[in-house]
């Protein structure tokens, strides 16, 4: 196997760096061509020095100036703002890590499908927000896909036989998150410091409040539709505190098949990175003795309706799943700011999912007009409530 030349998009976030630390453990098979940072200049001139790409972009245009300084005297080329993303990722590479969180990283998950080398998403956005859009673009390029996402990622690895006709449904596990055994009214008081701390993950600030109102698990049966052209009434969610088995895919002769692993994001990352090879990681290796059990319990819809209103939102279709996320971002905010409760996010999200309901969105302007004006309504929302 021959150097593969890389991109990674999102590179100061948890997934671009753990990506990249897979890469410095096996520096002899890979080579960095784009780094993209959001805000970090410190870090991002960090790995810049280390990897040496052909070309660093920080998304934030103002820091281009501190970004210049941090580097001086290396010789590197950095650049700054949504066009310098959109350049970099536009890139012709063999493999590109989308992990810019949000729909902001769509339009460059978008270019790096169209150069069609291979695409590890953790953006799981982009099949969320513009399903129909996204899968488009990556058809004519003839890009291939390959889900960072733990549960997905899973699915994919015991979906290796190739008999897709043959399943009879598939299952995400979910941890359930840090409040998995409150009371509903137990969580209205529930501070961000308390549902920032995951249980077991390891994972950003947006992703571990989705995580702790198992909205994340909600936009992962959407992703999975996407993904592996299931059904929604063939995707199955299964509340497993463990996090062990990432996911199950269950077939036609009743056998069902599961990947099992440590809770570490560098498994799916290495696993997407080598593919089809595989590439040793520093992860913890399962040790099944110490876990000693394996519980499994079926979710709470009443407890955790953002898991409700997702499936709502695949089945509406067309733009539901769209403003479904966007809405779900906003509200996210707000809770982080301190301006609405916990229970608030899943209530924005379905007044604003009622406002607006399921229009078509035949392309990415009416993909991204319908996200603004998700974000204006949810914006209202959250005013509202703080009020």
């Amino acid at each position: 196997m021959g150097v593969k030349i890389l991109s990674v998009l999102g590179s100061t976030g948890s997934v671009g760096t753990q990506t990249l630390d897979i890469i410095a453990e096996n520096q002899n098979g890979y080579q960095l061509r784009a780094l993209v940072g959001g805000r970090n200049v410190a870090l991002l001139a960090a790995q810049a020095k280390q990897f040496r790409p052909e070309l660093t972009v920080i998304a934030e245009e103002s820091l281009l100036g501190a970004l210049r300084l941090a580097l001086a005297g290396t010789g590197l080329a950095c650049a700054a703002g949504r066009a310098a993303v959109l350049e970099a990722a536009a890139m012709p590479v063999d493999w590109t890590m989308s992990a810019i969180t949000g729909v902001i990283g769509l339009e460059p998950t978008l270019a790096a499908v169209k150069h069609g080398g291979t695409i590890a998403f953790a953006n799981k956005e982009a099949l969320v927000s513009a399903g129909d859009v996204f899968l488009r673009a990556v058809a004519e390029a003839k890009a291939t896909l390959l889900p960072v996402d733990s549960e997905h990622n899973a699915i994919m690895q015991a979906m290796a036989d190739g008999n897709a006709k043959s399943i009879d449904k598939i299952i995400l596990t979910a941890s359930g998150g840090p409040f998995r055994n409150h009371g509903f009214e137990d969580m209205r008081g529930i501070t961000p410091e308390a549902a920032l701390r995951h249980p077991v993950w390891s994972m950003g600030a947006k992703i571990s409040i989705d995580s702790a109102t198992m909205m994340n698990k909600g936009l992962e049966v959407i992703e999975a539709a996407r993904l592996f052209g299931l059904t929604s009434e063939k995707i199955e969610v299964l509340v497993h505190p463990q996090s062990v088995i990432h996911g199950m895919v269950c077939y036609a002769d009743g056998s069902v098949l599961a990947q099992l692993g440590s809770p570490d994001m560098r498994i799916p990352i290495a696993h997407t990175l080598a593919w089809p090879q595989r590439i040793a990681t520093a992860a913890p290796r399962l040790d099944l003795a110490a876990v000693m059990k394996l519980e499994f319990s079926a979710p709470d819809e009443i407890r955790f309706p953002a898991l409700r209103l997702a499936r709502a939102a695949l089945e509406a279709g067309a733009g539901a799943p769209t403003v479904l996320n966007a809405a779900n971002e906003i509200a996210v905010a707000a809770f982080l700011e301190r301006k609405i409760g916990f229970l608030d996010i899943a209530g924005i999200v379905e007044q604003v999912l009622q406002q607006l309901g399921a229009p078509p969105v035949p392309d990415l302007e009416a993909v991204l007009a319908l996200d603004a004006a998700a974000r204006t309504a949810a914006n209202g929302l959250a005013t509202a409530r703080a009020a």
